[in-house]
């Protein structure tokens, strides 16, 4: 999968709303995916805890190197087996699982990275967005692009309930599960007046989901 042809900030966006999540007593900290390192760089001025990523891009791991604690460089499942166990109060992936080609196996095989305390954080796109909706239920269209929902390197599509499915599925117990960035459009309510306002998860971009072991 071509990365190269990303804009500019697709690598140095800092998700300032993923920090919520992150829980207090947490120390170490792993972000897949985790670009230039601009987000690990905000967890470590918040607090002195100890930020690993991982990050495919050469480029931007280099960058991440120099700012984060330690970093590998390549793709997420070639370095499992070289992470410590039950060490990480918490792991990030912000906006990555729907990356990957099997994201089911991989939340299975880190989840034995978690500390007794830790949880796993994540954003996901809502294939449910009603931007998404409209383009295939009334435009009849399914077209990709460069970023968002309908992200052109994107492997997998996730709707909230699948989402939760997933990490169910992995055996992860879910402590939070909400939509987030959510849209300021009037369009959302016109559907839900049709549907009897049963379809309230179209106002949101993504999912944000915190989850501990089972």
């Amino acid at each position: 999968m071509n990365y190269d042809n990303k804009p500019g900030h697709y690598y140095s966006k800092v998700r300032y709303e993923m920090l919520k999540y992150l829980p207090e007593n947490a120390t170490k900290i792993l972000e897949v995916g985790c670009g230039n390192g601009c987000f690990g760089v905000l967890i470590k001025e918040k607090s002195n805890k100890e930020v690993w990523g991982i990050e495919m891009m050469p480029e931007e791991g280099a960058k991440a190197k120099e700012v984060l604690d330690k970093v590998f460089v390549g793709m997420c499942e070639d370095f499992i087996d070289d992470l410590p166990d039950n060490y990480f109060d918490a792991i990030y992936f912000n906006d990555v699982l729907e990356h990957m080609y099997d994201p089911y196996a991989l939340l299975k095989e880190i989840k034995k990275k978690l500390s007794d305390k830790g949880v796993v954080i994540s954003s996901i796109p809502n294939i449910r967005y009603h931007n998404q909706m409209t383009m295939f239920l009334l435009k009849k269209d399914w077209k990709y692009e460069q970023h968002g929902v309908m992200d052109f390197t994107h492997m997998r599509f996730f709707t909230g309930k699948s989402i939760k499915r997933m990490y169910k599925e992995a055996g992860y117990a879910i402590k939070i599960h909400e939509g987030i960035r959510r849209t300021g459009s009037f369009k959302p309510y016109l559907y839900n007046i049709l549907f009897l306002f049963t379809q309230m998860d179209i106002f949101y971009l993504q999912y944000a989901t915190v989850a501990s072991k089972d």
